[in-house]
């Protein structure tokens, strides 16, 4: 089996060193030590560098990750089925996350027109005015340091 370096590994996959120790912290790839205690990397650790990357850009959580990761054999390269299944399970979460944000921007769109964000029915900071119940001004401040 062919091994890399840390040094080949963060050059090739344009990540730093500390995010290979990172990952390698919460399971997402592995290594395994030399006689002189030097981390070695299985070559396929890139193509899961890759997914890693590719994965959290669209906003898929490290645990989702490491759950999809945890269905893989170790030390091979995903193929394109078991990459398929992994995008699909990362599907419904992302048409939440899309839907969510989508709704954010909407809502967004009436604060930047009355220019407040502090209004008694304001529906990002204060929905349904929930914080009315306990009195006039910025209650939510209130408890901060």
């Amino acid at each position: 089996m062919r091994t890399l370096g840390i040094g080949d590994v963060a050059r090739r996959s344009g990540l730093a060193v500390s995010a290979l120790h990172f990952y390698e912290r919460r399971g997402l790839i592995r290594s395994i030590r030399t006689a002189g205690n030097q981390r070695r990397y299985a070559q396929d650790v890139l193509r899961r560098l890759a997914v890693i990357r590719v994965a959290q850009r669209v906003g898929v959580s490290l645990d989702a990750i490491g759950r999809a990761f945890a269905a893989l054999p170790d030390e091979r390269t995903p193929t394109r089925a078991e990459w398929a299944r992994m995008s699909a399970a990362w599907r419904s979460e992302l048409d939440a996350k899309i839907r969510d944000l989508q709704h954010l921007r909407d809502q967004l769109t009436d604060c930047i027109g009355c220019g407040c964000l502090s209004l008694r029915r304001c529906r990002l900071n204060n929905p349904d005015d929930a914080l009315g119940e306990q009195g006039d001004g910025p209650r939510r401040w209130e408890a901060e340091p």
